[in-house]
């Protein structure tokens, strides 16, 4: 008996452990609708999700350059619908290349009200509606942060994205991304969105398969609930190859990690806790195990005791 409920113990506090640390609750359908991959076009040399302009070439077999290595390019990829899903997940593999020792100008990710106008954020427009992710790669005045430099900005139509300060007064979240150009790894971002609760930016170009943190918050902005997904870029006298090279966009459902970070950068110490949190409930399921052994030793014991108590009279 005694054997027995000590298995029956263990494998409750195995399924218990599994059943809470689990990550089966997050579900995804992918949105073919907002995705590319190769060969980008089809045999009409046309994409049936995306259009693109400017100075954009593509190599069916290779990627989708925005800007090549030149002076004075500027080149976009603009969904041709909106994205309607509440809440999604987009990654995307990219490349910042070039001959050159100095970087220029970087490359921006868009979801705006409006799709495919030329202008002098990163080859699109300024004073959008929407959220701009933007890969600044050239430093203008903006002291004590390490470029390349990832950052978002909340656009509500009517302010301007100042690149003289690199975007610092209009900054919603960003982080430092040293070596994203010429990384030895596919570079790729992913930006997880929950409506109204949550929004995550991570990047790889470390090492393959290893994300890094760039930001997190439980208080998303308010993406337009008619807005196109699309990717511009420019350079000016310095260039660099700006190529996409893939898009995978999927349609997120169920509730999102709770427990997030508020925005901005430096987000070392909230992973550190993270690690930590899982540690200490790691040590209370072992706690919790034991006592429950124990008391069921107890039990047992007083069971055994009444027994032999009884069968003596």
């Amino acid at each position: 008996m005694w054997k027995s409920t000590l298995s029956a113990l263990w494998l409750a506090t195995l399924t218990w452990g599994a059943v809470q640390t689990g990550d089966d609750n997050v579900k995804s359908i992918a949105l073919r609708t907002h995705s590319l991959v190769q060969p980008y076009l089809d045999s009409d040399m046309q994409s049936r999700w995306y259009d693109f302009g400017g100075d954009t070439i593509i190599r069916t077999d290779q990627y989708i350059r925005l800007t090549s290595d030149h002076q004075s390019q500027s080149g976009w990829l603009f969904s041709r619908v909106p994205l309607t899903a509440t809440n999604w997940e987009i990654e995307v593999e990219f490349k910042i290349h070039g001959k050159n020792q100095l970087y220029g100008d970087g490359f921006a990710m868009w979801l705006t009200k409006e799709r495919g106008k030329i202008g002098p954020v990163f080859g699109s427009a300024d004073k959008f509606e929407g959220l701009g992710i933007f890969f600044d790669t050239y430093k203008n005045n903006r002291p004590g942060v390490v470029f390349p430099y990832v950052m978002a900005m909340v656009g509500d139509g009517k302010t301007s994205y100042d690149k003289d300060t690199d975007g610092k007064d209009t900054e919603f979240a960003g982080c430092s991304a040293r070596g994203i150009r010429h990384a030895s790894v596919p570079t790729k971002f992913r930006l997880t969105y929950f409506q109204d609760k949550y929004l995550k930016l991570e990047l790889q170009y470390k090492s393959e398969g290893e994300w890094t943190l760039c930001f997190e918050t439980d208080q998303p902005p308010v993406i337009p609930p008619v807005a196109y997904l699309g990717f511009s870029a420019e350079t000016g006298e310095l260039s660099d190859n700006h190529d996409i090279i893939s898009i995978n966009a999927k349609n997120l459902y169920a509730a999102p990690p709770s427990g997030k970070s508020t925005p901005g950068s430096g987000r070392g110490k909230k992973l550190g806790a993270k690690e930590g949190g899982s540690w200490t409930w790691f040590f209370m399921k072992v706690f919790f195990f034991f006592a429950a052994v124990g008391g069921a030793y107890v039990g047992y014991t007083a069971w055994r005791a009444n027994s032999k108590r009884s069968h003596r009279f």
